[in-house]
């Protein structure tokens, strides 16, 4: 099994006819992803990359069966295609999008509350199920099917984490990028529970960076409700306070957003800490020996 995204999945995607949009979707659709829809207002009619686009999101549902949308709209809109999609009825949005106005995110959250759809990002690589399903863009030659799962703050430290455990031989259920914005979609306790609950989910490996407290709260989760194996690595332990770095949520404001205080909750909590990222992979590999 996997996570979120898989054989079934019918892709739709925003701005499809974007360069952005363009590249990525041939890049899903040579992967074996079955995109079957586009969304571009005023281009409804049309074919892109031999896919029909249509004007909106909830026509293009009831017309091809879409159950996920794939989301290139530009910054200054990418707010009302996530609501688009939301009132559409759509179950899985994955926004890839970087630098949505933090407000404009913040009406996203309180407008997604209570709804059945699920957001992922956005600034984020996408989700990734090996050999079933690819929608964002992660790069589909560097994974391996198999039973760890993978969720990560981190696009860069997704693609090099996924290549240490593919060259060692050990296969991903899915892969999850939740995006490095200071608010994101799902978090990574959401994204703990679905692993938990799928069977074919063996161990998980969580890339957390500094600013925040989700990785305390996945911590919490850990210790309490994980069953399985989960191996961590913290980015960011000699960045200084008050200074982001890199993502709009890396910021240390406050001893709680410091890597090694998320380290600390992490391991006593039962979470096997990598010493450096360049050995997440045979750390993981090292947990699932003894299992």
């Amino acid at each position: 099994m996997s996570i979120l995204v898989d054989e079934s999945t019918r892709l739709l995607v925003q701005g499809i006819t974007g360069s952005e949009g363009s590249f990525h979707t041939q890049r899903c659709i040579e992967y074996g992803t079955k995109v079957v829809a586009g969304v571009t207002p005023g281009k409804g009619g049309s074919k892109h990359l031999r896919v029909p686009v249509f004007n909106t999101v909830e026509k293009a549902m009831a017309e091809t069966g879409a159950n996920a949308s794939l989301m290139f709209v530009p910054p200054a809109f990418a707010a009302d295609g996530i609501l688009e999609a939301t009132e559409a009825g759509m179950p899985l949005i994955v926004c890839i999008t970087e630098g949505i106005p933090v407000l404009d995110m913040v009406k996203v959250h309180r407008y997604l509350k209570g709804k059945p759809t699920r957001l992922i990002g956005p600034n984020c690589p996408g989700v990734m199920s090996p050999g079933k399903c690819k929608a964002g863009i992660m790069v589909g030659e560097i994974h391996l099917p198999g039973n760890v799962g993978v969720v990560s703050r981190s696009g860069t430290l997704t693609y090099d984490v996924v290549s240490q455990l593919t060259g060692l031989g050990v296969g991903q259920s899915t892969c999850v990028g939740i995006g490095g914005d200071a608010l994101p979609g799902s978090t990574f306790v959401d994204i703990l529970k679905l692993f938990q609950a799928d069977q074919d989910t063996k161990a998980v490996v969580l890339i957390g960076e500094i600013g925040g407290t989700m990785e305390q709260e996945a911590a919490e989760f850990i210790n309490h409700k994980m069953t399985k194996p989960v191996v961590a690595f913290i980015a960011g332990s000699t960045a200084p306070p008050g200074k982001r770095m890199g993502h709009a949520g890396a910021i240390i404001t406050g001893s709680a957003g410091k890597a090694s205080e998320k380290m600390k909750a992490l391991s006593q909590a039962g979470a096997t800490i990598a010493p450096t990222p360049a050995e997440v992979g045979l750390t993981t590999k090292e947990v699932l020996e003894n299992l």
